[in-house]
């Protein structure tokens, strides 16, 4: 057992503790460090991950699982089990806009891929579809696949405090049974411990925060509305009752469904623009519930309240030497898009393969940069597309009536909907606008998969062009995946099979964990340096070969409609499933010397 002795100044620090060792130690075993725990235990990587709650989550913030982050634990073989777990995909068909859950609808919009004009969208993106998985039943799958696959997780286990040298990171914990600290070394710290993340704070990582869009509740009840939920499907449901004088804490109301149809989350919103001074009672918020379900008979129990501000806030650089930091410490925003726990997952993957691969020797240190170069700028992105959403509701909410100062006001504007009148006409024009534009929140399809990364992990130096070209900027980039090979981008998904058939396989199933590589009749070269280029740098390169007769079966042939390169190039996929790079046509006598300069490229050799 090594001793180590610490010095910040602390004089309580000085006195010599018995250190463990391991490769990594994930604070949080939240969507973000439990997937991170999963994601390097792929690659064979084992660890520790603490957290200083009891248990898992035990409330369901988070609850849509988009295609995205699906496709990550498909990779891992979690995709099934979550499957199993999820609400019926055909209980999130609509979000709802009603006077009550029991009350008067006011407009509804297909989400989530059910509408007939999109369906064909987000069957061609991905093997996966979006589920409905609150946090609470996600958390224990994560946790329970990283601990029978290598790594550690202890509970009621506080993160203190670090330090960092050129080898790695000691860092202090505390037990909260015992009260007892000691000392973890690894070569790495992950900082996955949420939007108040003490390792980001220590780290010394800067936020651009931006003003928020004021304060929300949540509030997790029991009530049975199966009675009610027939022709209402759909797992997002706006309660607005303009009609009404609404207390000070909820002026509006979101029912989120958490399991069909006894459990929700009811996200309250406080008045616009006012601040609360007082908490409000459990009387009084069962008194607004029941405003809000609209059937004083149903039988409503509170489970618990909690409060969170509406954030604009992204981190500048998501690292600091061998402290990373990902999830919520680096990206925080509404849970407009349900983007929240979808990027926590991609940020894990995407930080993987690449720690996996410097630990093994695979890879140059110096990759671990790119981390920071690829996701921060998709952090962004989603922190935008997440606050523009709430804000469009605003159009809605005017068109509605419901910012009107006086319920008398409120309720002649909502009647005015009815008038066959000039100013009825303007509202119902104004109302169906506003509802057609928060398509980009409910079928934000770009914003979910059209991730795409320009970085040192991705060579582009073989590209006449630009992947953002005119045509690709001409579509609406939220709601429109754009599906190409082009370096950086998602590798797309399209159907394969075997001359006689069998069971069918994604492009994505034959990438992830390792590099792989995919070429097409006259491609055998390809398939030759892979092996080769794979043995000399002692990295996997799976290759094959797609197309008539060959490994797989292009059956319907979308590969050669969407693969971008002649059937004799090749796509090189990354473990996290994003192109590496491509070649447009097998290189006489050069394929092997190609991919060896590429691969050392990527991997920061070079």
């Amino acid at each position: 057992m090594t001793i180590v002795k610490l010095s910040n100044g602390d004089a309580s620090r000085h006195k010599e503790q018995p250190i463990t060792s391991t490769d990594v130690l994930i604070i949080g075993t939240g969507p973000a460090g439990a997937s991170l725990a999963c994601f390097l235990a792929s690659h064979g990587i084992k660890g520790i991950m603490i957290s200083a709650s009891s248990t898992n989550a035990d409330t369901p913030r988070a609850h849509i699982t988009n295609m995205a982050a699906m496709e990550c634990l498909r990779d891992i073989g979690l995709d099934v089990e979550c499957n199993k777990l999820a609400t019926n995909g055909m209980n999130m068909m609509h979000t709802r806009w009603a006077y009550s859950m029991a009350g008067e609808e006011y407009a509804r919009i297909y989400s989530w891929g059910h509408d007939p004009k999109r369906k064909g969208d987000y069957e061609a993106a991905s093997p996966c579809q979006p589920v409905d998985l609150p946090q609470t039943l996600l958390e224990p799958i994560l946790v329970r696949h990283a601990t029978l696959n290598g790594f550690a997780c202890r509970f009621d286990t506080t993160f203190v405090d670090f330090v960092q040298d050129n080898e790695g990171t000691t860092s202090r914990l505390r037990d909260e049974i015992s009260g007892s600290e000691y000392l973890i070394r690894s070569k790495y710290l992950f900082g996955a411990d949420g939007a108040r993340s003490e390792v980001f704070r220590q780290a010394g990582l800067k936020l651009d925060v931006r003003p928020d869009q004021g304060l929300a509740y949540n509030v997790h009840l029991k009530a049975d509305l199966s009675s009610y939920m027939q022709y209402r499907t759909g797992n997002l449901h706006w309660l607005l009752q303009p009609d009404k004088e609404h207390p000070l804490f909820g002026w509006a109301c979101i029912a989120r469904m958490v399991k069909p149809w006894n459990e929700w989350l009811f996200i309250v919103l406080p008045e616009r623009g006012k601040e609360l001074d007082f908490e409000p009672s459990n009387e009084q918020w069962l008194g607004r519930m029941r405003d809000f379900i609209g059937d004083d008979s149903i039988d409503t129990e509170i489970l618990g309240v909690s409060k969170w501000r509406i954030n604009d806030v992204v981190a500048e650089t998501f690292s600091n030497g061998r402290v990373f930091c990902l999830g919520d410490a680096v990206h925080r925003h509404p849970p407009s898009n349900g983007l929240g726990s979808n990027t926590c997952i991609q940020d894990a993957k995407n930080l993987a393969w690449k720690v996996a691969y410097v630990l093994k020797g695979q890879a140059s240190p110096s990759i671990l940069e790119t981390y920071t170069t690829e996701r921060q700028p998709v952090a962004r992105g989603v922190v935008t597309r997440a606050n523009s959403s709430f804000t469009h509701h605003g159009p809605v909410w005017e068109a509605l009536g419901v910012t009107l100062p006086t319920p008398e006001l409120r309720t002649e504007a909502l009647n005015e909907l009815t008038h066959p009148t000039l100013k009825g006409r303007a509202r119902r024009a104004a109302l169906q606008a506003a509802i057609e534009e928060t398509e980009h929140e409910y079928h934000a399809l770009g914003t979910e998969m059209g991730q795409f990364y320009q970085s040192t992990a991705v060579y582009t130096d073989d590209e006449t062009s630009s992947f953002y070209s005119p045509e690709v900027l001409a579509e609406d980039l939220d709601l429109t995946l754009v599906r190409s090979s082009y370096p950086g981008c998602r590798l797309p998904h399209v159907w394969l099979n075997n001359a006689v058939p069998v069971q069918r396989v994604s492009t994505i199933d034959l990438a992830g964990k390792g590099f792989a590589l995919l070429t097409g009749i006259g491609g055998e070269a390809w398939k030759e340096a892979a092996s080769l280029v794979g043995n000399e740098l002692g990295v996997s390169i799976k290759a094959f070969s797609i197309g008539f007769r060959q490994d797989f079966e292009d059956v319907y042939f979308d590969w050669a409609r969407i693969r971008g390169v002649d059937e004799t190039g090749c796509v090189l996929v990354r473990p996290d499933n994003f192109v590496a790079w491509r070649s447009k046509e097998v290189l006489r006598d050069g394929c092997t010397t190609k991919l060896r300069n590429v691969m050392l490229s990527v991997l920061g050799l070079s």
